[in-house]
């Protein structure tokens, strides 16, 4: 698939530390709760017991891109309800969104309704997790310390820590998790941020050789939270589906780059149409009855950097994305 020698690609792990500690250090403004269970790794609460906001998000958003990427509000010119915007760029896209923004490590531990079920993403996927993907990538990360962002309502029990902590080699103290509940102000900001990543992952699965992607950046509205879960995980996923807009830089041929634009957008799949939530619970609330092509943007561009060409497919359905962002579907 053209594997990029991992060599060419730094330590997600340690680019992200500055930015970690940053995110500590300005706890108290940012409305960040800090705290170490059993003195060991640190938790980070950016929308439980604390608040959090959009700027606690946006940092968020950019340790879960590994340190590669930028994150920034944007305020649109046209008119409508919905004028901030969230724009995100990556140089090393397939690093930043895929190694590292993609939230493909599922962590579990316990039985029932009392057991704990979350996908982690950020740095310490590319430590410990043993997804498949590490070894498409040719890319594995070593170091001293890591992170992990996990979409959740309550801390990882102790030991889920203990295992993360062995299957990446690194002491209890030197782990930290990120807390961002899906209903929380940084939870929209740091969904809604991986409009890019959807599109890293869809070509990934359209199998368009990655190492072909050499840039890329997006941008989505910022979708109001809603405090039940389905609410809420309609509206950042229609965020993407129905006004994301990435534009890719690839090194191919003009057939392929073609082909990909046309195939990219989320209204190539046969289950767009409606709000997520609509969809989710048309498929009996099981994510594995939902085409996995639709999670994609909804306006993509793709230049080709050997011809110069470029080929553009999808538009934003304002009136769908209306209807998600006024409704409720919990």
């Amino acid at each position: 698939m053209g594997e990029i020698p991992s060599r060419t690609w730094p330590s997600v792990s340690t680019l992200t530390a500055p930015l970690v500690e940053g995110l500590i250090a300005r706890r108290g403004d940012l409305d960040l709760g800090v705290f170490k269970p059993d003195q060991k790794a640190t938790v980070i609460d950016a929308g439980i017991e604390r608040p959090g906001g959009l700027e606690a998000g946006r940092r968020i958003a950019e340790i879960c891109l590994g340190g590669l990427g930028s994150v920034r509000f944007r305020s649109a010119s046209s008119p409508g309800p919905w004028n901030w915007w969230v724009d995100v760029h990556a140089g090393s896209p397939v690093l930043a969104c895929l190694g590292s923004q993609y939230a493909g490590w599922s962590l579990s531990h316990g039985e029932g309704k009392s057991g704990f079920r979350a996908l982690g993403s950020g740095p310490g996927r590319a430590v410990g997790s043993g997804e498949e993907l590490f070894e498409e990538l040719g890319y594995r990360d070593r170091a001293d310390g890591t992170v992990l962002i996990l979409e959740v309502d309550k801390p990882p029990p102790a030991g889920l820590v203990e295992e993360i902590s062995e299957k990446c080699g690194i002491y209890e103290d030197n782990l930290t998790f990120i807390l961002t509940p899906t209903s929380s102000l940084a939870g929209v900001v740091q969904i809604v941020a991986r409009v890019l990543e959807t599109a890293l992952h869809k070509a990934h699965a359209l199998k368009f050789p990655l190492a072909a992607i050499i840039d890329g950046a997006g941008s989505a509205p910022l979708c109001p939270p809603a405090p039940d879960l389905l609410t809420a995980m309609s509206r950042t996923n229609d965020a993407i589906l129905f006004a994301g807009q990435v534009h890719l830089f690839v090194r191919a041929e003009d057939p392929e780059a073609e082909a990909l634009a046309q195939r990219l957008p989320s209204s190539a799949s046969p289950d767009f149409g409606r709000p997520f939530g609509e969809v989710f619970k048309r498929a009996n609330f099981d994510f594995y009855k939902i085409d996995p092509l639709l999670f994609s943007p909804a306006c993509v561009t793709v230049t080709n950097l050997r011809s110069g060409t470029s080929f553009h497919a999808g538009k934003i359905h304002s009136e769908l994305l209306n209807e998600s962002f006024f409704g409720k579907f919990g």
